[in-house]
């Protein structure tokens, strides 16, 4: 399949008119071929104008028909075979192993989709039976499904080029959810989004879908993200990328004379949290299991482990001793873009040059747009009352916070933002201090994991992908999981409808084989 720079719009490809920009091959910083022409406003107005017009005849068709076309997509990105992986290589500087498992994640993601509609769970049917004989007043017939929201804007992720980009878990969910999806992709990875965005368009094509139901667009700058978002036929926004992106972004929302959700995935440093019996007992062991998660990837997940907290004494030494001589002996790795290079190294420069930190060790240093790890300390009297501590430094770097006592460590806790995971290491002995922590820590972040990083999301029914501000912008949401098609749904109740006219979901005759709550029952079909 070649790559030739172009939009892909209502069944369409076409070379924009816009200003060019080309790919960046990571680990040299030269530019790619193709030319990436950008859309215009006016290819906007088209993607979306289709979308629009899509949305009825796509979200009316059966939840088979969806789950067979998200199939096709899997399969489609298959198909492309090795280009796709060489080419995400080229473009992210990732190495082919992370790339071959983040494309079965992103097949996995689509199936697992697939698996949610024909289950049906996700219309939560509901029938509530007239009673007219009912005192002191009848009660009407009243029936609920979930219907999808409309046309959705999808912005490719940095970090993700296959599984948070094109055909990710956005795409999906929302696909999954009957709303036609208009993609904006990352001008990072232009050529891998080219690639799987014709895979999605074969697959509406082949599938017998309208034109609209899916857009590809490229821009090198922010015009055409910001004008998607304002678009008036756009329901809702995934994002996953900077706080600084995702605010501005739900600024454009919220300004809209209709305001719609902007569900952003933003900023986290993911406390792990050291605990004195896990420390005695296997200190030295998770030094090294630390470094390695937080050195993966170059430190630029989401979910990277950027805060440390343990008590004060002897257990935490031999922790530390062993994360310094791992820190060590890490290699400098390529970072994705060199706008993160440069914005990791402004970070870490503000730790080195803190009066409050110590440099306990950095990684083997790197040329280019490599970033070297590096490892740091301070005081918990100093991280609470210098909130700069707190800030995400994205990539791999690590920030110990050392504290007197178990009541300071949960006053550290108490003070962080919102967060998408957080991490307890701990024996049985350390069970009463836990049982004092879950209670925090249920307030602050989205997952909860026990002896591990948070390094590793699993595509699964009870994954949480998300928490409280800024880690994403509703806390109540997962852009991971099946639950992640909620966001893209909203409930109508039909009253005194006739059976004829009533959906199939809510049919007497239950057409679609669903489990239903009935009168406040749940009832198999």
């Amino acid at each position: 399949m070649d790559i030739r720079g172009e939009l892909l719009i209502g069944g369409e490809a076409f070379v924009g008119s816009g200003p060019g920009f080309q790919g960046i091959e990571a680990a040299s910083g030269h530019p790619i071929e193709p030319t990436f022409p950008a859309a215009t406003a006016q290819d906007l107005d088209r993607a979306c104008g289709l979308a629009a017009e899509a949305f009825t005849a796509f979200r009316d068709t059966a939840p088979e028909a969806r789950a067979r076309f998200l199939e096709s997509i899997a399969q489609n990105i298959l198909d492309i075979g090795d280009a796709l992986i060489v080419r995400c290589m080229a473009e992210s500087g990732l190495p082919r192993p992370r790339l071959e498992g983040e494309r079965g994640r992103t097949v996995g993601q689509l199936r697992m989709f697939a698996g949610v509609l024909r289950d049906g769970g996700f219309l939560q049917a509901r029938i509530d039976p007239a009673l007219p004989e009912r005192k002191p007043l009848p009660r009407p017939d009243l029936r609920l499904r979930m219907i999808g929201v409309g046309p959705v804007a999808v912005f490719g992720a940095s970090n993700f080029p296959l599984a948070f980009s094109v055909a990710g878990g956005d795409t999906a969910a929302a696909l999954a959810a009957g709303c036609p999806v208009v993609a904006k992709a990352h001008p990072a990875h232009p050529g891998t989004s080219e690639l799987v965005g014709r895979a999605v368009q074969k697959a509406v094509a082949d599938c017998g879908l309208p034109a609209g139901t899916f857009a590809l667009l490229f821009d090198g700058g922010r015009d055409i993200g910001q004008g998607l978002v304002a678009d008036p036929r756009i329901m809702a926004v995934g994002f996953t990328g900077s706080r600084a992106g995702g605010i501005a972004l739900m600024k454009i929302a919220a300004a809209r004379p209709h305001p719609i959700p902007v569900y952003a995935e933003m900023s986290s440093i993911n406390p792990v949290v050291l605990l004195p019996g896990a420390l005695a007992a296997r200190g030295e062991a998770i030094g090294r299991e630390f470094v390695a998660s937080v050195a993966l990837g170059a430190g630029q997940f989401c979910t990277n482990p950027g805060l440390l907290l343990a008590i004060e004494g002897p257990a935490l030494d031999g922790f530390v001793a062993s994360a310094k001589a791992a820190m060590a002996e890490t290699a400098a790795a390529t970072m994705l873009t060199p706008g993160i290079a440069k914005a990791y190294e402004a970070g870490v420069s503000v730790l080195e040059d803190h009066a409050a930190v110590e440099t306990l060790a950095r990684g083997r240093a790197g040329e280019g747009l490599q970033g070297q790890a590096g490892l740091f300390s301070t005081h918990a009297d100093a991280f609470l009352t210098h909130p700069e501590l707190g800030d995400e430094v994205f990539g791999a770097a690590g920030l110990l916070v050392r504290c007197r006592d178990a009541a300071q460590l949960q006053a550290v806790l108490e003070s962080l933002e919102g967060q998408l995971t957080a991490a307890l290491h701990m024996v049985e002995a350390d069970h009463p201090t836990v049982r004092t922590l879950l209670p925090v820590l249920e307030t602050k972040v989205g997952r909860i994991l026990v002896n591990g990083f948070g390094t590793g999301v699993e595509v699964a029914d009870a994954m949480v992908h998300g928490g409280p501000f800024p880690a994403t912008s509703d806390g109540r949401t997962t852009s991971v999981g099946s639950l992640a098609i909620d966001r893209f749904l909203r409930p109508v109740s039909y009253q005194g409808l006739p059976d004829a006219l009533l959906p199939d979901a809510l049919k007497d005759a239950n057409p679609l084989k669903l489990w239903r709550r009935v009168d406040g029952a749940v009832k198999a079909p």
